[in-house]
């Protein structure tokens, strides 16, 4: 049985202690200035078929250059240069969280062409075969070394069946290569198969709506910011950071503990306020301040009821820290 695509999470809190945030220092993304929000934002782009995700990374980067104040960019998720589909932009400061949203899952919507003739009936119970965990080599001209792993297939949806093409949306572990899902199909079929077209329609919580944006969209509210002094379409694009981190559970902090775990230090129970009540040891989980703004990722020490329960001791090992040191004073021992 396949589990739920890992997207997005309601985060159901359990409360440690609590603690007033002082209005002094951070901020909340929500409340961001738009000059801030390009300097921890994402955008969530509608890559067309031709370029590859670097060459589409770098064309946003040059479209911001006018203002310099977009000087680094990074993509959330390589997308084949045939690929279309959403492709998460990061800018600035929040190229550090690209490879947070590499651990997302993706839903994609593919064209797979079947070499020879098969009853619909079995289409169909081959492909429900494909859900769950799978064997997956990674293709021929892979970035990545070819050796056999194991991906999840959270679901696959037939959606239309026309001779020898099946239309389908796959929702599946990051790492999956629907090309190779696509073969192997085919393989089991009997016929062979390739796959004809493919678009991505999810990469974590970005996901084909209203957010998704062209290229010529974001040229557009570039121009009417810069020459119109009218910002509301860029901000409404440009997603803060913290999007990024939605399918992770969270532990919130103390202002007092920001800062030593933005200098690397290890997470203790008394700089904890609270935190989902589904966290197992072994876990990577996102720290954040109580203003909503990421701090760091780690590996959890504890499950939730232990962390409750701990007076000291290292409950996350910091691995990856985001938010820059001074942001939050430094813990000072009373």
């Amino acid at each position: 049985m396949a589990r739920k695509l890992p997207v997005e999470r309601s985060h159901d809190f359990q409360i440690k202690a609590e603690e007033e945030t002082s209005p002094d220092h951070g901020c909340s993304p929500d409340k961001r200035s738009l000059i801030q929000r390009l300097d921890h934002g994402l955008i969530n782009l509608d890559k067309v078929a031709g370029p590859t995700s670097h060459e589409v990374a770098s064309w946003v980067k040059r479209v911001f250059s006018a203002s310099s104040v977009v000087t680094k960019t990074g993509h959330g998720g390589t997308l084949d240069p045939k690929v279309t589909g959403v492709l998460p932009i990061a800018l600035n400061k929040a190229a550090r969280v690209v490879d947070v949203l590499l651990t997302a899952g993706k839903e994609y919507v593919c064209i797979m062409k079947l070499h020879g003739d098969v009853e619909e009936a079995r289409i169909r119970s081959v492909l429900s075969c494909f859900e769950g965990r799978i064997y997956q080599r990674p293709p021929v001209r892979a970035a990545v070394k070819r050796v056999i792993r194991v991906r999840e297939i959270y679901s696959l949806k037939i959606l239309e069946i026309d001779g020898q093409h099946v239309l389908f949306k796959v929702g599946c572990e990051a790492g999956t290569y629907i090309r190779k899902l696509c073969y192997d199909i085919g393989e089991v079929l009997g016929c062979g198969a390739h796959m004809e077209e493919l678009r991505r329609t999810r990469s974590g919580p970005f996901v084909e709506d209203d957010t998704l944006v062209t290229l010529q969209d974001l040229v557009d509210s570039i121009f009417n910011w810069q020459s119109e002094n009218d910002e509301r379409e860029l901000s409404r694009i440009v997603y803060p950071m913290e999007a990024a981190f939605s399918h992770l559970p969270h532990v919130i902090i103390r202002d007092s503990a920001v800062d030593p775990v933005c200098h690397g230090a290890n997470l203790t129970a008394p700089g904890i306020l609270k935190l989902d009540r589904d966290i197992d040891p072994g876990d990577t989980v996102a720290v954040f301040t109580q203003k909503g703004e990421v701090v760091a990722i780690g590996k959890s020490t504890a499950s939730t009821s232990e962390v409750i329960a701990a007076n000291s001791g290292f409950m996350v090992e910091t691995t990856r820290v985001f938010m820059d040191p001074g942001t939050y004073p430094k813990w000072v021992k009373k």
